[in-house]
């Protein structure tokens, strides 16, 4: 039997989830990266590999924008 449910379309703020998810990411891998030459005994990195550690914190930010942008979306259409 096919499933017949329609595709739920993204909501306001999903997207923002979204790139917040891909920027943190970036930003923990970049972070893993970096520590690697402490854990290896190596040459560190220069301090603009640091500055990309920071996009952590910015998808993390963006992420909860998304997240309160729904919330407030859904409060509208409730009509709160």
């Amino acid at each position: 039997m096919p499933d017949k449910t329609p595709a739920q379309e993204p909501g306001p703020g999903d997207r923002l989830v979204v790139a917040g998810g891909v920027v943190f990411v970036i930003g923990a891998v970049a972070t893993l990266v970096t520590l690697a030459p402490l854990f290896l005994h190596t040459d560190p990195f220069p301090t603009v590999a640091y500055a990309v550690c920071m996009l952590m914190g910015v998808g993390l930010l963006l992420a909860g924008a998304g997240v309160v942008r729904g919330i407030v979306a859904g409060r509208r259409t409730a009509g709160m």
